[in-house]
């Protein structure tokens, strides 16, 4: 197959097109804008390069003509809650209109070929709202977006569902709880925190720390997607989560005691540079997903436990320095 991977330069699309070539014979063909948290792949015989936007028809259009692929994974998404807090409009012109512009020339594509072709469409569990101190989300809770950015995209999910009910467009849906791991960009709370304190800088954390997330390494979640590509049932969404519940303060505190051991401060531990700063605006208390759909279904379930997965992420981020500048996260001024 070849398949055409949108932000397949990106933390979780990068990922997918490193899996792709590593255990697969498929051609991934990256079609990114390349934006501030995007990273050049690696060259490889089954890899091409394409800087396009999302929201740029005709390059869509042509990349699509031009490559011919039997598949798009569209991960090409603006993602971080605070930057959409200060700016929405990216994120509706990038996560709504891109996805509109991009499933219009994918059905005119799909119209045209002669062979099976399929569009996948990765969204968040954000897009549920929030949890209260029990409970799951399943494929079947009712959406309530709370923020700019999940607002975006669960808009994007309904586009997703309404081209394949009105147009026919063969599509699958999955939506994920907080990826972790290497190369991601250090806006997001893990890889922030790691850059802060080996910057010798306090480490900020929303409120009292109590807001609830399930982890998901990022490979785990890459082999998810490959499965649910290639052997979800069509029309159908799928979560994807770690099963690993784990408040802010509880990871943060985790966090610092491995970096303790690996990159320990010349005086003191790293929990003492621990900060309480001015909640986000809006700040969802728990996200948690019920992924039995696609572990019935398709077999999956997550390999790599999260202690060892963040441990292996401090390793990465300590021995890549290139990728420890930190950055502010926005949205308190809100």
């Amino acid at each position: 197959m070849r398949i055409v991977i949108t932000g397949g330069a990106g933390f979780i699309g990068s990922a997918v097109v490193r899996l792709v070539l590593r255990e697969t014979a498929h051609e991934a063909v990256v079609f990114d804008n390349f934006t501030y948290a995007a990273r050049a792949p690696e060259p490889h015989p089954r890899l091409k390069v394409v800087k396009g936007d999302i929201c740029d028809a005709d390059a869509v259009a042509s990349c699509l003509a031009r490559e011919t692929p039997d598949a798009i994974l569209h991960l090409a998404a603006e993602t971080h809650v605070d930057r959409s807090i200060d700016d929405p409009q990216i994120f509706v012109r990038t996560n709504v209109l891109g996805t509109q512009v991009l499933l219009d020339r994918a059905t005119r594509y799909w119209r045209a070929a002669t062979r099976p072709f399929r569009f996948h469409h990765i969204s968040t569990d954000e897009v549920f709202g929030s949890l209260g101190t029990d409970g799951l989300f399943t494929e079947e809770t009712r959406y309530d977006p709370r923020s700019p950015y999940s607002a975006s995209k669960a808009a994007a999910d309904h586009l997703v569902r309404a081209w394949h009910h009105t147009y026919g467009l063969p599509v699958v849906l999955s939506n994920c709880s907080n990826n972790y791991g290497p190369r991601q960009y250090p806006e997001k709370l893990i890889p922030h925190l790691i850059a802060r304190a080996l910057g010798g800088l306090s480490l900020p954390v929303y409120a009292r720390g109590e807001n609830v997330r399930d982890w998901l390494h990022v490979d785990d979640h890459a082999r998810a997607l490959l499965m649910i590509l290639m052997q979800g049932a069509q029309g159908e969404s799928y979560n994807v989560g770690g099963r690993c519940q784990r408040r802010n303060i509880d990871v943060v505190t985790r966090l610092c005691a491995i970096l303790d051991e690996l990159s320990p401060r010349e005086s003191g531990r790293h929990a003492d540079a621990i900060e309480f700063v001015a909640d986000r605006p809006g700040h969802d208390l728990r996200y948690a997903i019920d992924p039995a759909k696609i572990e019935r279904a398709l077999g999956w379930t997550p390999r790599i436990d999260f202690d060892t997965g963040l441990r292996e992420t401090v390793r990465w981020y300590l021995d890549h320095p290139d990728w420890c500048e930190p950055h502010g996260r926005l949205g308190l001024g809100a």
